[in-house]
């Protein structure tokens, strides 16, 4: 009777070992990127000032080899490692269709102008 119940335990705890594991490779495998590809982490705005919104976002990025996170098209994306090397923002095209980019004069960010006067900068921290 007690071997009996020593083996039902033990297949229990098999079966329960089993089950977590399962689940682990599950969520490791969704925490997992795409190669080339990057996910917003956090985004906070600030719309406390008149005419004006700050936004700060950190992004996650699985890139490839010769590729770092910058922006294209307003999206968080992989790009080449040169472009950020040598603070040609613009070269990523970080603007959306229709915008014109301009570097800052210190090189420590870009504009992306719209028609209509308005402009959105965004600098490199």
């Amino acid at each position: 009777m007690r071997t009996r119940m020593v083996l039902v335990a033990l297949g229990t705890l098999i079966g329960v070992c089993l089950l977590c594991g399962t689940l682990h490779t599950q969520l490791a495998r969704e925490a997992q990127l795409v190669v080339g590809s990057c996910e917003i982490v956090t985004l906070d705005r600030d719309s406390s000032h008149p005419q004006r919104t700050v936004a700060k976002q950190t992004a996650r990025c699985a890139c490839r080899r010769g590729q770092i996170a910058g922006t294209t098209h307003a999206r968080p994306a992989c790009v080449d490692a040169g472009v950020i090397h040598d603070r040609q923002w613009c070269d990523m095209f970080p603007c959306l269709d229709g915008e014109s980019c301009n570097l800052l004069f210190n090189q420590s960010g870009w504009t992306c102008s719209l028609p209509g006067g308005r402009i959105k900068t965004t600098t490199v921290s």
